[in-house]
């Protein structure tokens, strides 16, 4: 919440409004006073890292009252406020509504009670809203992903993942209750990405009788050497007749019936402290800046809208609606319509429920489909947290499919040496969580050892190829579908899946790895931000990986708040670097503490990191002083993100599926052959869907001397960026959001959700 409140302050003194706080929610707007404060520039620094929200939010019964609402709406025309950012749940912004609505009717009041001038209601005549939905639940139809989610679900897997190694050791079951009201979001998210045995939520309750079922599958896993089993519960779960499912009922089954070492932990409002994930940082930015211009271009007649997120775009969706959506989810689970209530909650909510079951739940041998078929998977380039997602999702989906699965070690060097070997439905238990790539990975390219990798694709009859990896991927699919004309062994179905953490894939708006990159990123920047707390002023050069794509630095540097980012895509000067100096040292006189300068590795050849350092340090002299901070590997390590987990699972499902569609369809006469464009495709995320692109036609998108897309969607973001930082500079408003309607706001074929 707090970098949406920056992100509105700062856009709104940069289109030169006024703008101010008003303290403690709507109790504030009622009691006015002190509560409403006009706020400054300075006013929204170093909240960035901060969780919860520094100006206060509190639950307000008196503007249930008409007489509230009358007293928030005098000290609003006592300040001359006509314009409210409001970031709530669907119950506060109901309440905006309603406040809306009544408007010029309080007005009216206000001036027969002498309290304001009848010219008042002539200038203040209209209240216009705009909503951003704050709320871990993520409980909001018409939005993907509401602020707050994604660093419950980082709170969440902090603990599972601590959980396991204790539950390993001791050979436990764990019952997890998360938070969620009556959404079962987090618990279905968080059960992706952890791998849980079993999820209850209240809009798919189990069916009768799964107390049985339950206990089979935790007997099945522990006699399958596995030493431990998860349990997830949402707060809301509830059986087919509307009764709640309590972690202590699932404890008192599993040790009755199992005789298992059985423990319960209630997260509870852990869930919604900490500090904000890199995701939410730049979410609530941009929502912010969308909020500011929606305020800006609306009209009397303009119905209050909500800057939402579909994909991974800035839209606009009519309040009501919105609300009216969420109101009906219920309705359809107090009413047992199940089914509709995951369908109203949204594609990428029905997405997730989809590709758990698919999952978690496995076939006995008699029910699987017979394909014969038999794929190979491996990773390509360098390690990216979420790989091992990936696998494990392709694996257990193509044994689904009625596939043989064979896991390559190495990349293609294992592959020309023959490092291939069936992998099973039980290897790959407990992948999720890992980091790097437990395939093993190498940046080894196939052209040179074309012949040996044919005779290998022969001896195992390799008949489809799933990839995961990075820029190598996409040129190691170029070199096999060349290849094709000279061996048929190539004429197969093959699929890329872009995970790198420099996010410089052609055909894709974001690669598995590049959020765990950012959260890597932002944590150590708020950490060396604060180590400078209480010191003399002094601002951090700080460099990122990337290759030559200034992803990292540029959304890194939203994230953690930096005054500048120098990249590759955007030249700079010994003029630009003079104007950024000159700029810090002027934010450095007034109470700014601490600046932050990030740099791309490969930003210029010149300008190195060291240089822009000495470069700082003596223009800054008298004014601040320097560090330096080159952040390395660490940007590939650590355990993978929610979000990368969640993402590389769905995407990997979803590409998986499609080889086996494409396998069906490229058999023929006892054989498949696949030469056509469209059977070598990369599946990337484009704007709202997950599209399949052949990658032949990709090649005129990529400047392959840099390794990098000819176009890149998050350098609009740079502007973003130095608004926030107090440049003056032009901010494209050409693609904001026009007001859309909830259910078309949702793509037919975009079963993919960015947002996990």
């Amino acid at each position: 919440m707090n970098a949406a409140v920056r992100a509105v302050v700062r856009m709104g003194l940069y289109v030169g409004a006024k703008v101010y706080f008003i303290h403690e929610g709507y109790q504030g707007m009622v009691d006015g006073g002190e509560n409403i404060r006009e706020a400054t520039w300075e006013s929204v620094s170093s909240m960035l890292q901060v969780g919860g929200t520094v100006i206060g939010s509190a639950r307000c019964k008196d503007f249930r009252s008409h007489e509230g609402r009358l007293k928030a709406a005098h000290n609003l025309v006592k300040r001359g406020i006509t314009n409210l950012c409001v970031i709530g749940g669907d119950g506060s912004l109901t309440g905006a509504n309603l406040f809306r609505e009544e408007w010029s009717g309080l007005l009216s009041e206000l001036v027969q009670q002498g309290l304001i001038e009848a010219d008042a209601v002539q200038k203040y005549s209209a209240l216009h809203i705009v909503g951003m939905v704050g709320s871990i639940d993520n409980d909001f139809c018409g939005t993907d992903m509401t602020i707050g989610t994604d660093s419950a679900l980082h709170r969440i897997i902090e603990v599972v993942d601590a959980i396991m190694t204790t539950a390993q050791s001791h050979q436990r079951t764990f019952v997890l209750e998360v938070m969620g009201r009556h959404c079962g979001y987090l618990a279905l998210v968080s059960a992706l990405a952890c791998g849980a045995d079993w999820v209850l939520i209240p809009e798919m309750p189990p069916e009768d009788g799964w107390e049985e079922k339950m206990c089979q599958k935790l007997s099945a896993n522990r006699a399958g050497m596995k030493r431990l089993n998860i349990i997830i519960v949402a707060e809301g779960a509830i059986d087919r007749n509307n009764k709640p499912i309590t972690t202590d009922y699932i404890k008192n089954l599993v040790v009755k019936n199992l005789g298992f070492d059985t423990r319960v932990t209630i997260l509870g409002h852990v869930q919604r402290g900490g500090t904000p994930s890199a995701f939410d940082r730049i979410l609530a930015s941009r929502m912010g800046v969308e909020a500011v211009l929606a305020l800006l271009e609306t009209t009397a007649n303009t119905p209050a809208c909500v800057v939402s997120l579909c994909g991974n775009q800035s839209v606009r969706v009519p309040l009501m609606e919105c609300v009216q959506t969420t109101q009906e989810v219920q309705k359809a689970m107090d009413q047992k319509r199940f089914e509709e209530a995951v369908k109203l909650r949204g594609r990428s909510f029905e997405n997730n429920l989809r590709t758990y079951k698919l999952l978690a739940h496995r076939k006995p041998e008699s029910e699987l489909p017979v394909s014969n078929f038999n794929v190979a998977v491996l990773n390509v380039g360098a390690p990216a947290a979420g790989m091992n997602a990936a696998v494990r999702s392709a694996v257990r989906v193509g044994i689904s499919e009625g596939h043989k699965m064979f896991a390559v070690s190495d990349g293609f060097e294992g592959f020309y040496k023959g490092q291939i070997k069936e992998i099973k439905w039980g290897d790959v238990g407990g992948w999720t969580g890992q980091g790097g790539s437990l395939l093993g990975t190498k940046r080894t390219l196939p052209a040179k050892h074309v012949d040996k990798i044919a005779e290998q694709m022969r001896k195992y009859n390799i008949n489809a190829l799933l990839v995961i990896g990075g820029f190598e991927a996409f040129l190691s699919l170029l070199e096999l579908s060349a290849a094709r004309g000279k061996y048929d062994e190539f004429c197969v179905p093959m699929v890329m899946v872009p995970a790198t953490v420099s996010n410089n894939v052609p055909g894709s708006d974001l690669s598995i790895g590049a959020d765990t990159a950012l959260n890597a990123i932002t944590t150590t920047c708020d950490r060396i931000k604060q180590s400078a707390s209480g010191t003399k002023r002094r601002v951090f050069i700080i460099e990122t990986m990337g290759g030559y794509c200034g992803y990292l630095a540029t959304v890194g540097g939203l994230a953690a708040g930096a005054d500048a980012a120098y990249i590759y895509e955007e030249p700079f000067d010994i003029r630009d670097l003079q104007a950024n100096v000159e700029h810090l040292t002027e934010k450095m006189k007034t109470s700014i503490q601490r600046g932050l300068v990030l740099r791309n590795e490969n930003s210029n050849v010149n300008y190195t990191t060291d240089f822009i350092y000495q470069l700082y340090t003596e223009e800054g002299r008298g004014v601040f002083d320097c560090r330096k901070n080159v952040l390395g590997h660490m940007q590939q390590g650590g355990a993978p993100s929610p979000f990368d987990r969640n993402f590389g699972t769905k995407i990997s499902a979803k590409a998986m599926q499609w080889l086996s569609q494409k396998l069906v369809e490229s058999y023929r006469k006892g054989r498949v052959f696949a030469n056509t464009e469209d059977t070598c495709c990369l599946l990337g995320m484009h704007a709202r869907a997950l599209v399949f692109q052949p990658v032949v036609e990709l090649k005129d998108h990529t400047d392959f001397v840099h390794r990098i897309p000819k176009e890149q969607w998050w350098l609009k973001l740079r502007p973003l960026m130095k608004i926030l930082a107090k440049y003056k500079t032009s901010y494209d408003v050409s693609d904001s959001g026009q007001v859309e309607h909830v259910i078309h706001s949702r793509p037919k074929d975009s079963d993919a959700s960015v947002a996990m």
